[in-house]
């Protein structure tokens, strides 16, 4: 399993644009990835789920992710969280 932390530099937080690229972003790969805020957790590939941790400016997210393709998963999302939020 990897994991890794991510506070979030977007103004506005995981809306409704970005969490649809991380949607479709998680979608290819084979592993399991989720995000967890606090105490809640949210599979990367459903939409509705993401968006209702509510994650804002500044907050930190814990990304984990297990499976086949774990390595380029991990290497591929931290990227992507980089680049968009």
């Amino acid at each position: 399993m990897k994991t890794f932390e991510y506070t979030i530099k977007d103004e506005v937080g995981i809306h409704a644009r970005p969490a649809g690229l991380l949607v479709k972003e998680a979608k290819g790969y084979t592993s399991t990835i989720k995000v967890a805020k606090g105490e809640k957790d949210a599979d990367a590939t459903r939409l509705m789920a993401v968006m209702s941790l509510g994650v804002k400016c500044g907050d930190t997210v814990v990304v984990s992710i297990e499976g086949e393709d774990e390595e380029q998963a991990a290497e591929g999302i931290r990227k992507f969280f980089e680049d968009n939020l």
